[in-house]
């Protein structure tokens, strides 16, 4: 389980207007998240369906109102469906092993993930990376790697090796699989993102494995105990991919306002490449940053990014930004904003937006026919559309399970 999806899971409740467990209690989220284990949203009987339909199944667009005098306007219904002449689904698979593709937007890899027990009751949360074999068009299981992020372009990856913090990065050849070249770095990393354009890196450096959770800082969960991870990021380096080149900058966990991200949070870049963002656990939720690590103001248009939430971020053209869940206690909507103002632009179907594919679809998760929250699958979304397009398979529910699993997206 990592710290993304505890928090991602939090925002859901407040959205389904369930009260949140107070901020920095890890052990009440973690208690609150078993209990929703046991819980389905999806209806029994027929008609309640049909009721659920009705009430998620046509997405609207909304009239922004008066800009002169601020009035919103009304809410029209958008007809239409979404364009589906460029998928590649396979929706019988889960975990996919055939590649999965909407237009040049593509499941370039997935991760799984096991919880490993320690003798001395630490646990280490260990991933294992399927990446799409571009030759034969089908996902093939490295073990080699802790940590692996995907370029534009999908020609090369970067590789974190199995023991965290790692010395170096591995450039990985996608074609053929093997690491081209290793860049060394000063501190140790434990986890990576290329730049928009690829050209750079930005590795977060740990003292400490940030995935290692530890017994002597247990905290109690129900009536039992569990280890917990403790702040042990130094900084950053953002890389030269090209020369091997970086610059090391000290950052610590973030633990202001009383709790942090467990580990500390990697870093990664915004939308055009020139900041970094940084994720953090109070509003406004993320601290943008200069490469030297300089806090600065949000750029206008990616003020009411939250990668968090809404991984998709600022769509292509910049007119629009994902945002967060939109549904509520038996039914699922996410939304998309105006990325100077904040407010909603449109309503539409999905759990959590993921990935653009163009300036008016999306790749997201939503709820399996049938299925509970946690039994999820990719579907394409569009907006103005009533439906969804069902991408693959459905996750399973439990945490670390061999069939749940987080996609990598990447333009092809």
């Amino acid at each position: 389980m990592n710290v993304e999806e505890l928090v991602r899971d939090s925002l859901r409740e407040q959205a389904a207007g369930i009260t949140p467990p107070p901020p920095g209690l890890a052990g009440r989220i973690l208690a609150e998240r078993r209990r929703r284990r046991a819980r389905t949203l999806a209806a029994a009987a027929a008609t309640t369906a049909l009721v659920v339909a009705a009430a998620v199944g046509v997405p609207t667009l909304l009239d922004t109102g008066d800009r002169n005098t601020g009035r919103g306007g009304e809410a029209q219904v958008v007809g239409g469906e979404v364009a589906t002449h460029d998928v590649l689904s396979h929706v019988d698979q889960s975990p996919p092993r055939d590649k999965i593709a909407v237009g040049d937007q593509v499941l370039a890899a997935y991760s799984t993930s096991k919880s490993v027990k320690q003798p001395n009751r630490d646990e280490i949360v260990e991933r294992t990376y399927s990446v799409l074999n571009q030759r034969t068009g089908r996902y093939e299981v490295d073990e080699r790697w802790s940590f692996l992020t995907v370029a534009p372009g999908m020609r090369t990856a970067a590789v974190l090796e199995r023991a965290l913090p790692a010395q170096r990065i591995g450039l990985l050849d996608l074609r053929t699989g093997k690491v081209t070249r290793w860049i060394p770095l000063s501190q140790g990393a434990g986890g990576l993102f290329f730049s928009p354009d690829g050209r750079k890196l930005v590795a977060t450096t740990y003292d400490k494995n940030p995935d290692r959770a530890y017994w002597s800082h247990k905290v109690q969960v129900n009536d039992d105990y569990e280890p917990w991870r403790v702040p042990c990021r130094t900084g950053f380096a953002v890389v030269d991919v090209a020369t091997g080149t970086s610059a090391w900058q000290p950052l610590p966990a973030y633990a202001d306002g009383g709790g942090g991200y467990g580990s500390g949070e990697n870093l990664r870049f915004n939308a055009d490449g020139t900041l970094l963002y940084e994720p953090i656990n109070m509003a406004p939720g993320v601290i943008y940053r200069t490469f030297d690590g300089k806090a600065v103001t949000a750029p206008a248009k990616e003020a009411h990014v939250s990668l968090v939430f809404a991984p998709a971020g600022l769509s292509p053209d910049g007119r629009l930004v994902a945002g967060g869940f939109a549904g509520g206690k038996k039914t699922t909507a996410t939304e998309v904003l105006d990325p100077r103002t904040g407010k909603r632009v449109a309503k539409l179907r999905g759990q959590e937006l993921l990935a653009w594919v163009d300036s008016t679809r999306l790749i997201a998760w939503d709820i399996a026919p049938g299925g509970g929250e946690y039994e999820n699958r990719l579907v394409l979304v569009g907006i103005g559309a009533r439906k969804t397009v069902s991408l693959s398979g459905a996750r399973t529910p439990a945490d670390h399970s061999a069939g749940r699993w987080e996609p990598i997206f990447a333009r092809g």
